[in-house]
């Protein structure tokens, strides 16, 4: 935990926070700090900076003299389409996402994702929210991406796909295309689809083609979801 990230409404009016939950435990057990020591904190979707360790006990920490004065680092200006991986893996691109920018993640149903991992508990708001904190923890940032799930691949491709009205849209898909490309530094409304470990089919290809995607390949070795994800992004971003 890079910065303890504040939620919504947990600033007293006094201008205290008092933590019992992993936080608490993160900053006794871990960090090992004490009375009087400042750590980095953020605001949920809003400023970082500081706070003073007020109170500790052997389960809680009390927070005061916040300073909430400085921007995050900003998002990377990218919608990330995202067949759904399974659960495991889901919960790591999560982290991943959020500590890397993305602003918005639309989870996808594709021919070759199993329909059982949209019964998955991990996709329970709470739990989504969970790992994407944990990204934002370790990026030292505050902004949380919007998830959009769309379970399915129809409605989809006919309703939401050729309403994505970007400067850039690219879709990785294994292949005979081009490399991934850097895009341009003032580009500020691009979207990336990557599809699930089977890959997309070829029908589905042809749709993301038909509005409008440029497909782009990493090269012979096919890769995981989310080793594919962090490498497209550096690559793009």
């Amino acid at each position: 935990m890079n910065l303890l990230l504040l939620r919504h409404n947990e600033i007293a009016s006094n201008g205290t926070v008092t933590l019992n939950d992993y936080r608490a435990e993160h900053i006794l057990k871990v960090l090992k700090m004490t009375q009087g020591q400042t750590l980095t904190i953020g605001q949920m979707n809003g400023l970082i900076g500081t706070g003073v360790i007020q109170d500790v006990s052997h389960a809680s920490v009390t927070l005061g003299g916040l300073r909430l004065d400085q921007s995050p680092p900003p998002q990377l200006p990218v919608e990330l389409i995202l067949a759904l991986p399974r659960p495991r893996m889901l919960q790591r691109s999560l982290q991943t996402i959020a500590t890397m920018g993305v602003k918005r993640l639309h989870l996808i149903h594709t021919q070759r994702v199993e329909k059982s991992f949209w019964q998955t508990p991990l996709l329970q708001p709470a739990s989504i929210n969970e790992q994407l904190i944990l990204g934002l923890e370790q990026a030292k940032a505050t902004q949380m991406p919007e998830v959009i799930e769309h379970k399915k691949w129809p409605d989809f491709a006919q309703n939401v796909l050729p309403k994505l009205s970007h400067q850039h849209k690219i879709i990785a898909h294994p292949g005979n295309y081009s490399d991934a490309y850097a895009l341009p530094k003032t580009s500020t409304h691009n979207v990336l689809a990557v599809g699930p470990e089977g890959g997309f089919t070829s029908q589905e290809v042809e749709d993301f083609i038909r509005a409008g995607f440029d497909p782009v390949q990493l090269g012979q070795r096919i890769l995981r979801v989310e080793t594919a994800v962090p490498v497209l992004l550096a690559k793009l971003f």
